[in-house]
C-alpha cells in the first residue's frame, strides 16, 4: 500500500486538483444552457418523488441521466436545490476522466514515459479546456462516454469479455453515439465477441426500455427521444455545411444566427444513421488490413470512428471532439514515450475553430477552418489505420507464418 501510495499518490492529489477546477470555470451556472432546458425538468420530477414523469421527460440521452440518477439525489440529504443537483450530477463524468489519467500516468511510467508525458497526458485526462467547455453546456456526458468506451477496448485487449460487454452497454446508454465503439470492442476481444455482445445489448434494453415505453404517446416537447427527428439543427462545423442554403432565419438559443444556412431537406435523416452504418465497412476493412500486419489496432480504430462522427454530424459542437481527443490521448500515450503532441494538437485546433474563430470570422469561414484541419486529419488516420504493408513486410509476415506452421506440425508430431 505504501509503494501504491507514492506511486500513485502525486498523481491522484492532482487528478483532484484537475476536477475542482473543472467544477470551479465550468459549474458556475445552468440558466439558458441545453441542461437548463434538456435536463432539469428530469430531474426536477426525480427528486420530486416522480419516477415516471423522469423518464417521460428524459432527454434524447435519457440513459445518461438514468446512470446519474442516484448523484442526483444525493443532495437531498443536505438540503440542496437545482444547484447542487446540477454540479454533483457532472461530478461521475469528470471523477471518470480523472480516475482514468490516474490510470493512464501508471502505465505511462511502467512503459518508461518522461514526467512530462505523464503529467501532459494527466492534465487532458483530468483539466482539457474542452472540458470546460462540455460542462458550460451543459453536457459533461460526453466525458463519460469517451471514459467507458476507451475502457471497454482496454479491457477487452486483456480477454475480459463481461467487462468489455458491461463497459459496451453503460457507454451505449449514456449517448447512442457509443454505438460506434461495437466494432473496436470486437476487434480487441480475442474470443466470446458474442457473449460480450448480448451482455452490452441486455444492459442497454434494461435502460432504454423504461424510458421508450413512458415516452409512447407523449408530445414532442416532454419525449425528447423525437428531438433527433424534429430539429433543425444546422452547425458550420462539418462536412455538409457548404450543401446548405442561405436567405432563412436560423434562431438559436441565443438569438438570430447571422450567415447561418438551412440544411437541404433530404439531408434531415441521413447523417446519424450513415455515421453508424458506415461504422461496420470500415471496421471491416481495418480487420482484414490488420490480418496482414499482425492485427488492427482497435483503440487507433475508436480514434478514427469518433473523428469521424464529428466531421458528419451536423450538430457538431464544441464539445462533440472532446471523445476524440480523450481516445486519441490515450492511443498517442501508449504508443509513443514521448508527451501526447497529437491530442495537445487537437485540443489547441478544437479550441481556436469552436472559441476563437467564430468572434472573427463568418460561418462559411468556419466551416473552411474546420475542414482544412478536420480533413487532413481523417486522411491521416485513415493512413495509420489501413495503410497497405510493404512487400518487405508482407514476405516476413509470410515467412514467419510458415516458419509458426511448420514448428505446430513439428510439435504435433512429437
Amino acid at each position: 500500500m505504501t509503494r501504491r501510495l507514492r506511486d500513485h499518490g502525486l498523481a491522484v492529489v492532482f487528478a483532484g486538483v484537475g476536477v475542482w477546477t473543472m467544477v470551479y470555470l465550468g459549474l458556475y451556472g445552468f440558466a439558458w444552457t441545453d441542461y437548463d432546458f434538456e435536463v432539469t425538468p428530469a430531474y426536477d420530477a426525480l427528486t420530486a418523488g416522480h419516477v415516471w414523469r423522469f423518464f417521460q421527460l428524459a432527454p434524447a440521452y435519457g440513459g445518461s441521466l438514468e446512470l446519474r440518477a442516484p448523484f442526483a439525489l444525493l443532495p437531498s440529504l443536505w438540503g440542496g436545490g437545482e444547484f447542487a443537483v446540477y454540479q454533483v450530477v457532472a461530478l461521475p463524468c469528470l471523477i471518470a476522466a480523472a480516475l482514468l489519467g490516474v490510470w493512464l500516468c501508471s502505465r505511462m511510467r511502467a512503459l518508461g514515459s518522461s514526467r512530462l508525458a505523464r503529467a501532459t497526458a494527466l492534465a487532458l485526462c483530468a483539466a482539457n479546456p474542452i472540458t470546460v467547455q462540455a460542462c458550460v453546456i451543459g453536457h459533461p456526458e460526453e466525458l463519460l462516454g469517451a471514459v467507458l468506451c476507451i475502457a471497454a477496448v482496454l479491457v477487452a485487449q486483456r480477454g475480459r469479455y463481461v467487462w468489455a460487454g458491461l463497459l459496451l452497454g453503460l457507454a451505449i446508454v449514456n449517448k447512442e453515439w457509443a454505438l460506434l465503439a461495437i466494432g473496436p470492442v470486437l476487434v480487441a476481444l480475442p474470443a466470446r465477441h458474442w457473449r460480450a455482445l448480448a451482455l452490452a445489448g441486455v444492459i442497454a434494453a434494461i435502460f432504454y426500455v423504461p424510458l421508450l415505453v413512458a415516452q409512447l404517446g407523449t408530445s414532442a416537447s416532454a419525449g425528447a427521444i423525437s428531438i433527433a427527428h424534429t430539429s433543425a439543427i444546422f452547425q458550420p462545423w462539418q462536412l455538409w455545411w457548404f450543401l446548405g442554403s442561405h436567405g432563412h432565419l436560423v434562431q438559436g438559443l441565443d438569438g438570430v444566427h447571422l450567415g447561418y444556412r438551412t440544411p437541404p431537406a433530404w439531408l434531415s435523416n441521413i447523417p446519424h444513421p450513415l455515421i453508424i452504418a458506415l461504422s461496420l465497412p470500415l471496421t471491416l476493412i481495418a480487420v482484414r488490413r490488420g490480418r496482414t500486419r499482425g492485427g488492427a489496432d482497435p483503440l487507433l480504430l475508436l480514434v478514427g470512428l469518433l473523428l469521424m462522427r464529428c466531421v458528419l454530424d451536423p450538430w457538431d459542437n464544441v464539445y462533440y471532439p472532446l471523445p476524440f481527443i480523450i481516445a486519441l490521448l490515450v492511443w498517442e500515450s501508449l504508443t509513443f514515450r514521448r508527451p501526447p503532441l497529437f491530442a495537445l494538437i487537437a485540443t489547441a485546433a478544437t479550441w481556436a475553430i469552436f472559441e476563437a474563430v467564430p468572434n472573427h470570422a463568418s460561418p462559411d469561414l468556419q466551416s473552411a477552418a474546420f475542414l482544412l484541419v478536420a480533413l487532413p486529419a481523417v486522411a491521416a488516420l485513415a493512413l495509420a489505420i489501413y495503410r497497405p504493408q510493404r512487400p518487405a513486410a508482407r514476405a516476413g509476415g509470410r515467412l514467419a507464418r510458415e516458419g509458426n506452421h511448420r514448428a505446430t506440425l513439428h510439435s504435433a508430431a512429437r
